[in-house]
């Protein structure tokens, strides 16, 4: 952004009449001057002019890029360019996540005389315990909360990539919410499992009377999302054969619904997410290579805990506040190192299982390292075994024939409802309910 000012007085009344929290500085870190938006959002102990931009927003001593943190403002002086990063700032609220925009300011003759400063809060994401949302202040995680920020207000297909349970749909979602489209709809497809039929009638609806028990017109997810966000989870498991109708769409932005002949057009932002190796999958031939580069415009790692191991008891405080409900519980200190020292296949999805089963094993109100071993509180019991009757497995059979009798075997003996269910089974509520439906279907029909 270009400011149409030539001295310091023009260029703070321009500022005062922005939205957005911005402040004036010189080389030397001081702050010149301060908008109302960053006097209200930023200024806890009254005027901010004349002291340093980091004793005000970090509460250090020394500037930033001298205390482990990237300086936007060093970076702009040495550049001489605009200079964009992803703070943790003291507010009014707490310290918070904060995009930091610095844009230098040249004379008539062509010398930086300022730095302008913009600031916006990241209102999805938090670095302290949080009902809901994204929690993290790791180095991996600001890095991911960067790269969605700079993409998010733009029209870029962006494509999620990190290991199952590490949160992609509330990265997606963050997207949205941060997005140009966030007074739309957000509409989250599960891939996985999808056989061609359902895809078709799922994504793009059908006519009445298409196909048999089609009683009615049905409009489909594509539809449901225009002037929003699509997201299609699992984008990895789409079949080659389906593939196609998907890069169709996207490519033209049309669709018809089943048995219909009016073509439709959806506008929608694409945000896809897997945790398959799509890369790879494409060098074989697995998934299609127009595909992808149609879907990957913007990769995002979203770290696993493994790589966010700072956040976990954050995260573990989070989780605790989240399902103690009215009880005033904690967790021990030797139960955060436990905690830290665990491998987690499951990453944070199974972290929060652990957090909300220790709170149901506890009696007192103090969480211990035992209370997240289910056989140290059970004695004698193998809670995690599965008795081999319950497959009535005699030769080898197909996988999904195995994960079929397993889904039956779990939802017979799983006392909690379908969502803990998913939660243990470390798949997503739709997904679960997608796969009881086909168990139902084929139990149904080998009684026929």
């Amino acid at each position: 952004m270009d400011f149409p000012v030539k001295s310091l007085p023009e260029l703070v009344s321009f500022l005062d009449g922005q939205t957005e929290p911005r402040i004036v500085m010189d080389a030397e870190y001081r702050i010149v001057a301060a908008n109302r938006a960053y006097s209200e959002a930023f200024a806890q102990c009254g005027p901010v002019a004349g002291q340093h931009c980091y004793e005000v927003s970090h509460h250090f001593s020394a500037p930033c890029d001298q205390a482990g943190e990237p300086c936007p403002l060093r970076m702009s002086q040495e550049s001489g360019q605009v200079q964009r990063v992803l703070h943790l700032h003291h507010t009014a609220r707490g310290e918070e996540h904060v995009d930091v925009e610095t844009i230098p300011i040249r004379d008539e003759k062509g010398n930086i005389v300022y730095f302008v400063e913009t600031m916006r809060v990241v209102k999805q994401a938090f670095s302290s315990p949080a009902a809901e949302g994204l929690v993290g202040r790791s180095a991996s995680f600001k890095q991911m909360l960067a790269l969605a920020m700079r993409v998010a207000p733009t029209n870029a297909a962006v494509l999620l990539l990190g290991e199952t349970g590490t949160g992609k749909e509330l990265v997606a979602r963050l997207l949205h919410e941060a997005g140009k489209s966030a007074s739309g709809p957000f509409v989250a497809v599960d891939c996985l499992g999808l056989t061609e039929s359902l895809f078709e009638s799922e994504l793009f609806g059908y006519e009445k009377g298409a196909f048999t028990g089609a009683v009615h017109r049905k409009t489909g997810l594509v539809e449901s999302a225009s002037g929003g966000t699509l997201f299609l989870d699992e984008v990895g498991d789409i079949p080659l054969p389906l593939q196609v109708k998907l890069l169709r769409l996207l490519e033209s932005g049309t669709y018809r619904r089943v048995g219909g002949v009016e073509t439709l057009r959806s506008d929608f932002r694409l945000v896809c997410a897997t945790h398959r190796d799509i890369k790879q999958m494409v060098e074989q031939e697995g998934f299609r290579r127009d595909l992808f580069h149609r879907i990957s415009t913007f990769p995002i790692h979203v770290p696993s805990l493994a790589e966010r191991i700072d956040d976990i008891p954050l995260l573990a405080d989070s989780f605790l506040k989240r399902v103690a409900g009215e009880r005033n519980l904690r967790l021990s200190t030797a139960a955060v190192t436990g905690l830290k020292q665990r491998r987690y296949s499951g990453n944070i999805r199974e972290l929060r299982n652990l957090i909300e089963r220790a709170t149901i094993l506890v009696d007192g109100e103090e969480i211990s390292e035992r209370h997240f071993d289910m056989e140290a509180m059970s004695p004698g019991q193998q809670s995690s075994s599965w008795p081999a009757s319950a497959f009535l497995i005699d030769s080898p059979v197909p996988l999904d024939e195995v994960e079929r009798r397993y889904i039956a075997w779990a939802a017979q003996r799983f006392e909690g409802d379908r969502a803990a269910l998913a939660d243990c089974l470390a798949v997503s509520s739709r997904t679960l309910y997608r796969k009881l439906a086909l168990t139902t279907a084929d139990d149904k029909s080998n009684a026929a």
